[in-house]
């Protein structure tokens, strides 16, 4: 049995692995960017899905480890300046909070239009966005196994309080979902609430079902654990425990689906995640997956076919492409939407049909999910065609438009509408703040 041990700042410098591999500069550039961006690992995730023969170049090592790029040349001189000056913890945060409040830390309008009130007490662990899913935050859950360094929820990790979503209390939790009997799936996320002790967990999931809401039929959990630490369902002490609380989610007739994020097939390839895989299946629980497509990890489409085709082979269904959203280290990891469109299209033309319940590629953009579903010419104009597969107005979901061809485009504002419209049709009720213009990035 082999217990968990975090690896972070205090302590990296001294892991054989790293300190036998790494050169100063490589040691240090990890010091720098990750004073900025969240950095966590494990000894699972060194010591067996890293190859440091070649670490260089590794998927993961890269997934796990801050690399020098993820920050701007001008955001790494001020943080370096400042270590290599010798300045205290507090004049680190210091200038660490004042470069993090300049990479666009809540995208998308989350706190601005997802987190809704009850009796006029706003739910900062709640957000509810898309009519009939609910997104719950748990306090004790938002931190993880091991930090992504793409992850575009970073501000959950670093300390500053008024960016972060958690909510402890469940009363709140039942009583809007009494108010809203339109949700129908409830999505527990982070951070990663598998981090947290069966014990605790329970509270939250017990409290949903004692309250037996007619309209409730799924509970979620995101979770990277699978990837991360396949132990939280094998051999920690209380795995057996959450099992057994899973087997009672479905023993009541809600469907759970496990919402498990794998970036690349190396993720995939231990006893370990095996094992864990088909214990939680066992429980009845489905296992969907889901990955942004990222430059230096998997701008692939073989990597993401291998990935995609293991994935069923195990038991889970594909679920989602997404595209790097526009937080944090964006810069680094974003591909454009026509490589990510091609990428997507070929490895779904190498999978069977089992592998194509994916869908992508997507971005979780202010309005909601908007697909890009390709390159197209209509009327001797080059144009993306695109659609919602899911949008804060219900009704938008499903309907396709069109915007000019950018081939420089990563993402919804890079975008202009075809044809020489003035906006896109959703624009009348969610105007969006393209790149260039005055104000800040997203929504006026």
């Amino acid at each position: 049995m082999e217990d968990y041990q975090a690896i972070t700042l205090r302590n990296f410098r001294e892991i054989p692995e790293i300190a036998n591999y790494l050169s100063k500069e490589e040691l240090f550039d990890i010091e720098v960017v990750g004073n900025v961006l969240p950095f966590k690992t494990n000894n699972y995730v060194v010591s067996q899905l890293i190859n440091w023969k070649q670490y260089q170049t590794d998927p993961v090592f890269i997934l796990t480890f801050p690399q020098k790029g993820m920050l701007k040349p001008a955001h790494y001189r001020e943080m370096a300046q400042a270590i290599r000056g010798e300045a205290s913890n507090a004049e680190l945060k210091l200038v660490a909070n004042k470069i993090r409040l300049e990479l666009n830390p809540h995208p998308a309008g989350q706190l601005e239009h997802n987190v809704p009130e009850l009796e006029g007490t706003r739910l900062t662990g709640i957000q509810h966005k898309y009519r009939e899913t609910m997104l719950f935050f748990p306090s004790q859950g938002q931190t993880c196994h091991a930090y992504c360094t793409f992850c575009f929820r970073w501000p959950q990790f670093v300390g500053l309080q008024e960016l972060k979503f958690a909510m402890k209390d469940t009363e709140y939790l039942v009583q809007y979902l009494r108010q809203n009997p339109q949700v129908s799936d409830v999505l527990f996320t982070g951070g990663d609430p598998m981090i947290m002790k069966t014990r605790v967990f329970a509270t939250y999931i017990d409290a949903l079902l004692d309250a037996k809401l007619p309209h409730l039929k799924t509970i979620r959990i995101g979770t990277k654990a699978l990837g991360y630490w396949p132990q939280r369902f094998t051999t920690d002490e209380d795995a057996d425990d959450l099992l057994r609380l899973f087997e009672k989610v479905v023993g009541t007739g809600k469907h759970l689906s496990i919402m498990a994020h794998f970036n690349h097939p190396n993720e995939l390839q231990t006893a370990e995640v095996r094992l864990a895989t088909e214990r939680i299946l066992n429980t009845g629980a489905v296992i969907r997956t889901q990955s942004p497509v990222m430059r230096h990890i998997n701008d692939n489409s073989e990597v993401w076919a291998k990935m995609w085709q293991k994935q069923v082979e195990m038991g889970m269904v594909p679920y989602y492409l997404f595209l790097a959203r526009d937080t944090g280290a964006q810069h680094y990891f974003a591909v454009t939407l026509e490589n990510a469109w091609n990428i997507f299209r070929n490895a779904y033309q190498r999978v069977s049909g089992l592998a194509r319940t994916v869908r992508g590629p997507s971005m979780s953009a202010g309005p909601g999910k908007v697909q890009v579903l390709g390159v197209s010419e209509i009327h001797g104009e080059k144009v993306f065609t695109l659609r919602f597969l899911q949008g804060r107005n219900p009704d938008w979901v499903g309907r396709p438009f069109f915007a000019d061809y950018d081939p420089a485009a990563i993402w919804l504002n890079d975008l202009k509408p075809a044809f020489g419209k003035e906006k896109f049709f959703f624009e009348k009720e969610y105007p969006i703040k393209r790149k260039g213009s005055s104000g800040p990035v997203g929504v006026k």
